[in-house]
């Protein structure tokens, strides 16, 4: 499973930012992570994807949330300065595209590559085809 979570990762680092700052999330029915191994070996693969792409990796792993099955993998490496800006920039796009929806603000919302809907639909697609 931490092969195929590896690209997800790499993919969801900020752009220009040299592969620092990234973070996945994942929202699973709790049944549905249990038929994938459970919340403990989803777990595990992003934290083996993470640490070979060199971050210095916090995971979190919550089972029975409103939302079900929560695993979260982040990146705390302190980010060197030439790609702190690319880093502070994508922050910054998540936090305005977050507060627009909070806020049920009017007009297009700013556009959000990285949403935990997204990145859960590229998991369940990436183990599906482990499944094969």
């Amino acid at each position: 499973m931490s092969e195929a979570v590896l690209p997800l990762l790499q993919r969801n680092c900020p752009p220009g930012a040299g592969g620092y700052g990234g973070s996945y999330q994942v929202n699973l029915d709790d049944e549905e992570a249990v038929g994938m191994g459970g919340v403990e070996l989803i777990r595990a693969a992003m934290r083996k994807a993470a640490r070979k792409l060199g971050w210095k990796v916090n995971t979190m792993a919550l089972i029975g949330t409103k939302r079900g099955t929560m695993v979260f993998v982040q990146d705390l490496r302190e980010v060197p300065e030439q790609y702190a800006k690319a880093v502070n920039d994508d922050m910054d796009d998540r936090i305005r595209a977050a507060l627009h929806r909070v806020w049920g603000e009017e007009g297009t919302p700013p556009v959000q590559r990285r949403t935990v809907t997204l990145m859960t639909q590229e998991f369940r697609a990436a183990v599906a085809d482990l499944s094969g």
